[in-house]
C-alpha cells in the first residue's frame, strides 16, 4: 500500500474547517484514500472534529504560534520545521510527501529529497504577494528564500492554474516540473436527488457559496440581483458563507431596498452545502476584474456538480472550465448589468437553465473529479502504477 505524508503547515487553513481551502485538503485526502493509499496528516491547525469518513486518518499536530507580534509568529513558523522534520522521521517510511505550500514550511520537501522519495508541492496562490498585500509580511526576504528552497526541493510542483504556473516560473529551476491541475469536485456529495434545505417560498433563487471577501465581487452580485428583482419580484439571493464583507452586503441590500429578498446564511458545515445548492435555481461567481486572477474556484465545480446553471465572470481559468452557452453563461468581470441580464435569461427560459445544468454536471463528472486529480498526482509522482487520468488539454499545459 502506498503511504502518503500529507502536510499542511498553514495556520490559516484548518484542515478540518469549513472554508474552501479546508475542503480542498479534505477532498484530496479522501481521494488518495479512495485510490487505496494510506494517508497520515501533519498539520499546524487540526482543532476541529474531522468528517466521519476521515476520522481514522492519523493526525500529527505541529504547533505554530498564532498570537503575538507578526515577526514573532513568522519566526515560530520557521522554527516549526524542526518539529515537522522530527515527526516525519518518527512516522517514516513514506512513498510520497504531498504538501500544500505555506510561507514558512520547507522541512517536508527537504525530507522527501533526502529520503529519496517523491515530494509533490501543491501551490494554490502566490502566497508571498498575497500575504504582503492583505495581511502584512515582515521578513519578505526570508519568505522568498524559503520559497526558492522548497520549490527547488520538490520533484513535482502542482499549480492550480496557469497564473500560478507563471508565478512559479519566476523561480530558477522550476521549468519542466510544473503541472497545472485545477480543483475538482466529489459528485457523490452533490446528488441530483438531494433534498433542498430551504423552503422554496415560491421564489426563484440565485445563490453564492464561499467566503465573503472583497475579491469575490459580492457587491456586483447584490447589485445584479436588485436589478433582477425589479423585473422579477419573485426572486431572491441566497448567500452561503461568512467573512468581512457581510456587513457591507447587508447595508448595500438595505440601500437598494432588497433586504427582504437577500438571505445571508452565515458559515455552514460542509455537509449542509449540497442541500443549500439544491435550494437554488442558478449560482453565480461574480469575480471583479482583478489584475492577477490565480484562482481555481472550488465553487464553480460544486455549482456544476449540483446541476445548476452557472453565471460567472469571464476571467482566468473560468472560461477553460465553463464554455459560454454550453456549461453556463459568462459575463465581463464586475458587470452587474450583464450578470442581471444573464439571470433574467435563465429565469425566463427554464429549459435553457436545465440544459446548461445537465451539461455542466456531465462535464465535471467526466473531467474534474477529485479522483481524477488524485490519480494524476500519483501518476506524476511515480509512486505506483496509477493511471494518468487526463484532464482537458487546456487545463494541463504549463
Amino acid at each position: 500500500m502506498t503511504r502518503i505524508a500529507y502536510i499542511c503547515m498553514d495556520r490559516g487553513v484548518p484542515v478540518w474547517g469549513r472554508t474552501g481551502s479546508s475542503i480542498h485538503v479534505q477532498e484530496v485526502i479522501r481521494a488518495f484514500r479512495a485510490l487505496g493509499a494510506d494517508v497520515e496528516l501533519f498539520a499546524a491547525s487540526a482543532d476541529d472534529d474531522p468528517p466521519r469518513d476521515l476520522a481514522a486518518v492519523p493526525v500529527h499536530c505541529v504547533p505554530v504560534a498564532q498570537e503575538g507580534p507578526r515577526a514573532a509568529r513568522e519566526r515560530s513558523a520557521v522554527a516549526a520545521n524542526r518539529d515537522l522534520r522530527a515527526a516525519l522521521e518518527d512516522e517514516q517510511p513514506f512513498d510520497l510527501v504531498y504538501e500544500r505550500y505555506s510561507l514558512w514550511s520547507f522541512a517536508g520537501m527537504d525530507f522527501a529529497r533526502e529520503a529519496g522519495i517523491s515530494g509533490v508541492l501543491e501551490v494554490n496562490a502566490p502566497l508571498i504577494d498575497q500575504q504582503a498585500e492583505y495581511r502584512g509580511l515582515v521578513d519578505r526576504q526570508g519568505a522568498d528564500r524559503i520559497a526558492a528552497q522548497v520549490f527547488g526541493a520538490s520533484r513535482v510542483l502542482v499549480a492550480l492554474s496557469s497564473a500560478i504556473a507563471d508565478y512559479l516560473g519566476r523561480y530558477r529551476g522550476t521549468r519542466g516540473r510544473v503541472e497545472i491541475i485545477p480543483d475538482g469536485v466529489n459528485p457523490d456529495r452533490f446528488r441530483l436527488d438531494c433534498k433542498p434545505a430551504l423552503p422554496a417560498a415560491h421564489r426563484w433563487s440565485v445563490g453564492f457559496v464561499g467566503s465573503l471577501k472583497p475579491w469575490h465581487g459580492l457587491g456586483t452580485l447584490v447589485d445584479a440581483c436588485a436589478r433582477l428583482h425589479q423585473v422579477h419580484p419573485d426572486t431572491r439571493l441566497v448567500v452561503v458563507g461568512d467573512g468581512p464583507e457581510r456587513p457591507r452586503l447587508a447595508a448595500q441590500a438595505a440601500d437598494l431596498g432588497v433586504s427582504d429578498a437577500v438571505l445571508l446564511t452565515g458559515s455552514v458545515p460542509p455537509h449542509e452545502v449540497p442541500g443549500l445548492l439544491a435550494s437554488m435555481n442558478a449560482a453565480v461567481a461574480p469575480y471583479p476584474n482583478l489584475p492577477t486572477f490565480y484562482f481555481s474556484p472550488l465553487k464553480i465545480f460544486e455549482y456544476m456538480a449540483a446541476g445548476l446553471p452557472v453565471v460567472a465572470s469571464r476571467i482566468g481559468q473560468i472560461p477553460e472550465v465553463i464554455r459560454d452557452g454550453v456549461h453556463g453563461l459568462l459575463c465581463a468581470p464586475g458587470d452587474a448589468a450583464a450578470v442581471a441580464a444573464a439571470l433574467c435569461r435563465l429565469k425566463e427560459d427554464p429549459d435553457l437553465g436545465a440544459r446548461l445544468g445537465r451539461a455542466a454536471r456531465a462535464h465535471v463528472v467526466q473531467h474534474y473529479t477529485w479522483n481524477h486529480v488524485a490519480s494524476r498526482i500519483l501518476h506524476l509522482a511515480g509512486v505506483a502504477s496509477y493511471p494518468d487520468r487526463a484532464l482537458p488539454a487546456e487545463s494541463l499545459s504549463s
